[in-house]
């Protein structure tokens, strides 16, 4: 089917990634993420120049103190970057850098075209007039905690982390955009709250079990209900009281568990149909919110099933399979 956005990758990126000597723990590449690229890393000294790229670069730094230079255009400035310094550099920027030390450090591109996304839903009016402002060695508490979230998210195993890594690039982009741009002060009037109708809700779960064992990003489902990802996301949660991600891991739990009852396929086959990456990832899930694992769940299930008493009353089953699943499943926790 077709995809509203494309794989980010590395290859869009300054280059500064593929230099031979840092030495990468993470990094988004092949993880299907669209909304941005992210990387994690051990940096080693180095200096270069680099041509601009449309997207706009954010670099978190653990450790150090660190001295850095940095020129773009006529400005050159150089500060003692600290652990939990940012370097900020907006898209279509040409600019040269030198690092006077190594680090470790998370590298963020944020597609420039989420961040006009955001900027029309938070703003209004022309969201290409609005400019990040470039920063280096501020802090900000929030864009800290959203990078460590996103470098989190590069080795999590949730099925679901396309979705949730659009979700983490709104956020990004709007913390951006409110402490971090020119815009204008008086921001628009804030959508209304109410949640989405019946019709979108069901379009929207509709979509996302059709295509369980795909690749899903936030667009393609808000795209679904004719909606932007960033208002969808709210709506969304507002309906159901859970993130769009968290909704998704739900509802391929539940066709796993549908599975597990009703066929003897095996358990890596059935994860693989339900859009896990691999079966420890599925059981990983499956313990995390059923309180079990998907062997135990199916052995239970049938050794309930065994005991199935027809009814005597006309038009009614005493006993059925899904009952029989409630009776031996654990109470579920949130994701």
């Amino acid at each position: 089917m077709e995809r509203s956005s494309s794989t980010f990758s590395v290859r869009e990126t300054h280059g500064i990634l593929l230099r031979p000597d840092n030495r990468i723990h993470a990094a988004s590449e092949g993880l299907g993420w669209s909304s941005l690229y992210a990387s994690a890393q051990r940096e080693a000294p180095y200096e270069g120049s680099f041509r601009a790229v449309r997207d706009h670069l954010m670099i978190l730094h653990l450790d150090g103190p660190v001295a850095v230079c940095r020129v773009h255009g006529k400005c050159q400035e150089r500060r003692t970057v600290r652990p939990g310094g940012l370097f900020l550099l907006p898209g279509g920027l040409d600019y040269g850098v030198r690092f006077e030390g190594g680090i470790e450090s998370v590298h963020v591109y944020l597609r420039d075209a989420v961040l006009r996304e955001v900027a029309a839903e938070l703003f209004g009016g022309d969201p290409a007039r609005i400019e990040l402002v470039p920063r280096i060695g501020n802090h900000d508490p929030l864009i800290e905690q959203l990078a460590l979230g996103i470098r989190e998210a590069l080795t999590d195993p949730d099925p679901a982390s396309a979705v949730y890594a659009d979700q983490l690039a709104r956020t990004l982009g709007a913390r951006l955009l409110r402490a971090h741009s020119n815009r204008n002060p008086q921001p628009a009037k804030p959508p209304p709250r109410g949640g989405l109708t019946r019709t979108q809700l069901a379009r929207a779960i509709e979509f996302m079990d059709a295509n369980l064992d795909d690749r899903l990003a936030l667009g393609d489902i808000a795209g679904a209900v004719g909606l932007s990802p960033a208002h969808f996301i709210r709506q969304f949660k507002a309906s159901t009281g859970t993130a769009p991600h968290q909704y998704l891991v739900r509802l391929r739990l539940e066709r796993a568990k549908c599975l597990l009852r009703e066929t003897d396929r095996s358990i890596a086959q059935i994860a693989f149909e339900c859009g896990f990456s691999h079966q420890e990832h599925m059981t990983h899930f499956f313990g995390q919110i059923a309180g079990t694992t998907p062997a135990v769940f199916r052995r239970a299930v049938r050794k309930v099933a065994q005991f199935v008493v027809p009814s005597t009353e006309p038009g009614r089953r005493s006993v059925t399979l899904e009952a029989a699943h409630r009776s031996v499943a654990a109470p579920e926790a949130p994701v």
